[in-house]
């Protein structure tokens, strides 16, 4: 592992946008912290978010297609389809990954998803026995960088659009699966284009307020507060959180 890398995914259709942007910003923040810097533009790249048999050359026995075998048997003969081993290969020579996206439908756009469909493949970046604490990706960090349409007071706890902190929870529970560890994200407000006059003023100031401190986020990367998640330890043999173990999540709690 490099030390001195980090892998920059940006999952918006525009690099001109302010997602693509703030990407930018952080890969140039990175570069200047004398970092190795590693791009995926999804979008850019017509990265294929769909998991499906065309993307391998030999179907099991059955004729039924099982992604995670597929996967596992493609991680075993060398056959892991080429985007797919290249994305991979960037998280495995990356010690940071930053995620820029915006959420779209209360979650991150499709590309993204489909993006940790076929790029996390079982026996490539993970195992029955090397998930959660002990995955393959342990020491690793991982920073979502995210936009939301909504205001601020939409997306706490108690509101309208719904606690942006559980909407993120699955994508970084994801990672948590690989041993990454999830830092708390950065998340900016109220990013859309149908402001008018001083709204829209207000907010490229705003905006570019966010970029000018890209190069302080990233510089403060390796202090900044982790997401906190339950061990291994924590859950019993059935997979359930044991009665004394702490519930950091609506997730994972004691109580239906």
């Amino acid at each position: 592992m490099n030390l001195n890398t980090t892998l920059v995914v940006l999952a918006h259709p525009d690099r001109r946008s302010f997602n693509g942007a703030w990407a930018k910003a952080t890969g140039k923040a990175s570069a200047a912290l004398g970092h190795t810097v590693l791009w995926s533009d999804l979008t850019a790249m017509e990265f294929d978010p769909v998991e499906a048999a065309r993307h391998y050359r030999r179907s099991l026995s059955d004729g039924v297609f099982d992604p995670l075998k597929e996967q596992e048997k493609a991680a075993e003969t060398g056959r892991i389809p080429k985007d797919v081993a290249g994305e991979i290969d960037k998280l495995r020579r990356a010690d940071r990954v930053v995620f820029h996206f915006p959420l779209w439908w209360f979650g991150p756009p499709a590309i993204l998803k489909g993006w940790f469909d076929r790029v996390f493949a079982h026996g490539a970046t993970h195992s029955v026995e090397e998930r959660f604490d002990t995955g393959r990706f342990l020491g690793r960090k991982a920073l979502f960088c995210v936009t939301t349409g909504s205001n601020e007071a939409e997306s706490a706890f108690n509101g309208k659009e719904g606690d942006v902190q559980m909407l993120l929870w699955p994508a970084a529970y994801a990672l948590r699966y690989l041993g990454f560890t999830v830092l708390v994200p950065e998340i900016v407000h109220g990013v859309h284009g149908y402001h008018k006059g001083a709204r829209a003023e207000r907010l490229r100031d705003h905006l570019t307020s966010v970029l000018k401190a890209q190069p302080d986020v990233m510089a403060a990367f390796d202090r900044r507060p982790a997401l906190h998640f339950n061990s291994d330890a924590e859950f019993d043999a059935q997979g359930r959180l044991k009665p004394q173990s702490p519930s950091h999540s609506l997730f994972i709690r004691h109580t239906p």
